[in-house]
């Protein structure tokens, strides 16, 4: 469960990890008005505590405090907010000092062009986003499509039934490029296998990614149709399909962080056969490092299976003894790096 912040607390139910509320988006490890230098983040929907990609920014952070001795502040989205709201918490970050400011999601790209002019010698990152072009902003983005390939391999290598399911949690760019790298890993792997595809919500509605009872759903009705391999990349959702196929006694394919070794998730890890991981965390660390060592990173900055910016973790042991399939997938991430695999952005 992440911590509450000090400007207003809200009951949350350790079920459903609801989000918290804050009117400026003000929960800090730390008083950023102090002189000491110090780095904030500005988290998603879902929150820290999502077992996934916020709890990877988070690690980011911590590594930050603890490496480069610098203060951490973190700040919380409100349910149902607007666009003025990630505008003030932007803002208040900044003017508490903070540098640099992150926004971890494509949905703070409209709230950091308007911030990052006003505050020309902070800099700016936004993670997964490309859209937002200034001297002191940091796109942090990922081949998300590259991890999701690999998923696809393993996924089709292990199906009994040859019919494996994919849920994102909202429609949108970003989480077709995890549908598109699945899909294209699984027919590249086993033509005749199976995908079934399912969207949370559509925007402008986001609880696809904050709200575990959809994607509990959604996994148990791909399993009521023969998928006993589900991977969703939904954030804080995906955890509800975890657990649906998990009481399944199915496998589950986590995203973003390696969610076999979260700690909200152990009920369930036997049945994590891997994760997508993305290095949300590593990138956080180096933009936070840049700034501190006075070269501030700026403009794209993509993390691919090249560079280890994506993959897929090995940290369950039953996933370490499926020889066969961790061959189909260094193989699979050896073409693409080699560019004898051209992963779809699209599906």
């Amino acid at each position: 469960m992440r911590r509450i912040t000090r400007i207003a607390t809200v009951g949350i139910a350790a079920s459903a990890l609801a989000l918290s509320a804050t009117a400026c988006g003000g929960k800090s490890s730390s008083d950023s008005s102090s002189k000491e230098p110090s780095a904030a983040i500005a988290y998603d929907i879902g929150g820290r505590g999502d077992q996934s990609f916020n709890d990877a920014a988070y690690v980011g952070l911590q590594q930050a405090e603890k490496d480069l001795q610098i203060k951490g502040a973190e700040a919380e989205p409100t349910d149902g907010e607007g666009e003025a709201d990630k505008v003030q918490r932007l803002t208040e970050l900044a003017r508490k000092g903070n540098n640099p400011v992150i926004g971890v999601g494509f949905a703070y790209a409209p709230a950091i062009k308007k911030v990052a002019e006003k505050f020309p010698k902070t800099t700016f990152g936004i993670i997964d986003d490309t859209s937002v072009t200034a001297p002191n902003v940091a796109n942090l983005v990922f081949n998300e499509e590259q991890g999701s390939y690999l998923a696809g391999v393993a996924a089709a290598k292990v199906s009994k039934t040859g019919t494996v399911g994919f849920i994102g949690g909202v429609e949108v760019p970003l989480i077709k490029k995890f549908e598109a790298g699945f899909v294209q890993g699984v027919k590249d792997t086993n033509p005749n296998a199976k995908v079934l595809t399912q969207y949370l919500t559509q925007p402008p509605n986001f609880d696809g990614f904050a709200k575990p009872d959809l994607g509990k759903a959604a996994a148990e009705g791909q399993l009521d149709k023969g998928a006993d391999v589900v991977y969703a990349a939904a954030g804080l959702a995906g955890s509800g399909a975890i657990e649906a196929t998990a009481a399944k006694g199915k496998w589950a394919i986590g995203v973003d962080s390696d969610q076999y070794s979260q700690a909200g998730l152990a009920k369930y890890k036997d049945h994590i056969l891997t994760s997508v991981t993305k290095q949300v965390s590593q990138s956080v660390f180096n933009l936070i490092k840049s700034v501190k060592d006075g070269k501030p990173q700026v403009g794209e900055v993509r993390y691919g299976l090249d560079k280890d910016g994506v993959g897929l973790a090995d940290s369950n042991p039953e996933y370490k003894k499926m020889t066969d399939v961790i061959a189909a997938v260094e193989k699979a991430k050896a073409d693409i790096i080699a560019k004898k695999i051209e992963v779809k952005t699209a599906p």
